[in-house]
């Protein structure tokens, strides 16, 4: 037997849904940069080399060129490596 659900149990059981944690949330540290050419590239590899991708998994996620020359990168990285 199916049970009847009042609008207060539906609202009560989208609340709790929107208490708990999200699956989707990314587990993911990013950090956006905006350097000069020279410099962001120089950044890049220090932070490539202070988070190696096989440990962090770090990746340059997205990167463009600004009209004024300089470069807005972000680098996605895990937070800790085991």
């Amino acid at each position: 037997m199916e049970r009847i659900r009042k609008p207060a149990d539906v609202a009560r059981r989208t609340a709790e849904r929107m208490r708990a944690p999200r699956a989707t949330r990314s587990a993911f540290h990013r950090e956006t940069h905006v350097l000069e050419r020279s410099a962001a590239r120089a950044k890049a590899l220090d932070l490539f080399q202070r988070f190696p991708k096989a440990a962090y998994m770090t990746e340059i996620e997205s990167w463009r060129e600004l009209p004024d020359g300089r470069i807005e990168f972000t680098l996605r990285r895990l937070p800790s490596a085991d």
